[in-house]
């Protein structure tokens, strides 16, 4: 069985979902390990509580941001994972630590990427008034929010969404898409064609999303 190592700096919701997804069989993986770069993360409390070993590597424990990420690769090394998933670590990783984990390190991005990389995605999109938002599991490239695209998932905007609200919807299709590009991944139904990711499966073309859908 393939293993991960899941990295975070807060609560986690994100690793809980891959959890629960490894718990009830439906992701055929083993966790080797979460690891935090922050001694407060509450995910870590969850993940120790389910008997998976946990680690801190503190970023403010090193002089920059080259330091901290070999420290953390070292980390990551002595675990000797498959696949390296961030879920919700809030640190952006140098060139050299990505290229390191070329093809295995992977994440999820609180919007439809390449729109709105960065923080505050949900502020943005309505302050945009976009009528479809949501979420993007990617591969990790030396661009920030910008690899090549595993899976994504449409929400529509509401009249009336606020940014708490548009949040609460989006993370529900995160937990839900996450576990299973992860398992795509494990079970090599995937394959990178230059920026591309290509799904071995037939896929239907004939689903549209239309946003709002008034009668």
């Amino acid at each position: 069985m393939k293993s991960i190592v899941i990295l975070i700096s807060g609560r986690g919701s994100n690793m809980e979902a891959l959890l629960d997804a490894v718990a009830s069989g439906s992701l055929p993986v083993r966790v080797a390990a979460v690891l935090a770069n922050r001694l407060d993360a509450a995910g870590l409390k969850v993940a120790a509580a389910r008997s998976v070993a946990t680690r801190v590597v503190d970023h403010g424990q090193y002089a920059d941001r080259e330091t901290f990420d070999a420290a953390l690769a070292e980390t990551i090394d002595g675990y000797a994972p498959d696949l390296i998933v961030l879920a919700g670590f809030m640190r952006v990783l140098s060139d050299g630590f990505v290229r390191r984990f070329a093809g295995r390190l992977i994440n999820i991005h609180p919007s439809l990427l390449p729109s709105f990389q960065g923080l505050h995605t949900h502020r943005r999109a309505l302050a945009e008034g976009v009528r479809v938002h949501g979420c993007t599991v990617h591969f990790v490239t030396p661009a920030l929010d910008h690899g090549p695209i595993i899976v994504q998932a449409a929400v529509p905007v509401l009249d009336g969404d606020d940014e708490d609200s548009l949040a609460a919807r989006v993370l529900a299709q995160e937990h839900a898409i996450y576990p299973l590009a992860i398992r795509w991944l494990v079970e090599g139904r995937l394959r990178l064609t230059g920026n591309r990711v290509e799904f071995d499966a037939a896929q239907d073309a004939a689903g549209v999303l239309v946003s709002p859908l008034a009668q």
